[in-house]
C-alpha cells in the first residue's frame, strides 16, 4: 500500500433529538398535565489512534465519517435513544488540526488513546419541563441543537526513537535492512525508497528501539525538492539522527565531504530544532574501499567536517559495524532521555 501521510476528512456529529409535545390521555384521570419527553443527545466523533493502522491512505476513499442523529422524545415522558458515536481509527502520530482555521485540535500517539473532534448536538426538552403552578398545560417543546461539523486536516508523523537521513544511494535502506525485520527496496540506483520504512531494532528481549527511513534528502529538499519536502518533517520526533554518508560515491561528482554539508544546510532551512538534534556520522560502504585506505579515508572526512560528534564506519551491505552502532545507539538512549514516543 502506498504511504499517505496527510488527509483531509469531514467530521459531522449527531443533532440533538427534538423535545415533544404531549399530555397524558387515560380515562378517569382528567386533566393529566404534560408528558412530552426530552430527545436524545446526538451522537459524536473521535478519532482513535490504533495500532494496526499505519497510513492516511483510507482516507483517500471515505473522507466524510458521521455519527448518528438524536432520537426525538416521545409522549409518556420518554426520552428518546442518544445517538451512536462515531470512532474514526487513525495511525499513531497522527497531529490533527481545523483545516479552515488552522487550530490544532491535539495528536494521538498512544494506543487507545482519542480525541474528541465533533460534539454532538445538546438533545431539544419536551413540554413536561415548562410545566409550572400558572402554566399547566404548556405547549412549549425545544428543538435539539446541531451537532458540530468540521473540516479536519491529519498529518502522520512517524513515531520513531532514530531517523536515518542522508543522500539518495546512501545505504539507509540496507541498514535498517540488516539490522530490522524492515525490508525495504534496495537498488543501485537514487530514490529507490518513495517513503518512509519503520523497524524495530530488538538489543535483547528488553531492549529495543524504533529506527525509520526516510527518503533521500537532496539540496533544495527544504524547498520542496525531491521528497524532501514531504518526508523531513518525519524527524522531528526522533532522538537521535543517524547521518549517512556513501564513503565512496557511485559515478558522483560530488565528494562524501560535499554531500554531508548539503544535508546539514538543508536541516537548518527546514528547522533549528532539527538542526540542532544529536547527529551521529555514519560512514557507509567501507568494503569499497581497500583495507589498507579506509582508516585514513575516512579520517579525512571526519576532519574536513570538523565533525565533534560519535563517528562510525559500516558496511551495511556485509553487516561490518552495524551490531556495534546499534548497541551505541540502545546505549545512548537510555542514558539521556525515555524513548521518544513516550514524550510525545
Amino acid at each position: 500500500m502506498k504511504f499517505v501521510d496527510e488527509a483531509t476528512i469531514r467530521v459531522e456529529a449527531g443533532d440533538g433529538g427534538n423535545g415533544a409535545v404531549g399530555f397524558r390521555r387515560e380515562k378517569y384521570i382528567p386533566l393529566g398535565g404534560p408528558d412530552g419527553g426530552d430527545g436524545g443527545d446526538g451522537g459524536s466523533v473521535y478519532l482513535v489512534a490504533a495500532e494496526n493502522v499505519n497510513t492516511l491512505a483510507d482516507f483517500r476513499f471515505q473522507t466524510v465519517f458521521r455519527a448518528e442523529r438524536g432520537q426525538n422524545g416521545m409522549s409518556r415522558n420518554c426520552t428518546g435513544k442518544k445517538g451512536e458515536d462515531c470512532y474514526v481509527p487513525v495511525p499513531l502520530g497522527t497531529l490533527i488540526s481545523d483545516e479552515e482555521t488552522g487550530e490544532i485540535i491535539g495528536e494521538l500517539t498512544k494506543t487507545g488513546e482519542t480525541l474528541l473532534v465533533a460534539k454532538g448536538g445538546f438533545h431539544g426538552l419536551g413540554n413536561t419541563r415548562f410545566k409550572s403552578s400558572i402554566n399547566r398545560a404548556p405547549q412549549k417543546a425545544t428543538k435539539g441543537t446541531p451537532g458540530e461539523q468540521r473540516l479536519l486536516s491529519l498529518e502522520l508523523i512517524l513515531i520513531a526513537d532514530v531517523g536515518l537521513l542522508g543522500m539518495p544511494n546512501a545505504g539507509k535502506s540496507s541498514l535498517i535492512r540488516v539490522v530490522s525485520s524492515a525490508t525495504p527496496k534496495i537498488a543501485d540506483y537514487p530514490f529507490t525508497t518513495l517513503y518512509p520504512n519503520l523497524g524495530v531494532v530488538r538489543i535483547d528481549e528488553q531492549r529495543s528501539f524504533v529506527i525509520a527511513d526516510i527518503p533521500g534528502v537532496i539540496e533544495g529538499a527544504a524547498e520542496g525538492a525531491g521528497l524532501g519536502l514531504q518526508f523531513l518533517k518525519h524527524l522531528s520526533r526522533t532522538g537521535l539522527l543517524l547521518h549517512v554518508i556513501d564513503v565512496k560515491p557511485y559515478e558522483s561528482a560530488e565528494t562524501p565531504v560535499q554531500a554531508a554539508k548539503k544535508i546539514g544546510r538543508e536541516l537548518e532551512k527546514w528547522s533549528d530544532e532539527l538542526a540542532n538534534k544529536p547527529r551521529w556520522l555514519v560512514l557507509n560502504k567501507i568494503d569499497l574501499l581497500p583495507e589498507e585506505e579506509r582508516t585514513a579515508h575516512c579520517q579525512a572526512i571526519v576532519k574536513a567536517l570538523k565533525w565533534k560528534a560519535p563517528v562510525f564506519s559500516i558496511s551495511a551491505m556485509q553487516g561490518d559495524g552495524a551490531r556495534e552502532l546499534m548497541f551505541a545507539i540502545m546505549n545512548f538512549l537510555e542514558e539521556n532521555r525515555k524513548p521518544q514516543h513516550e514524550q510525545s
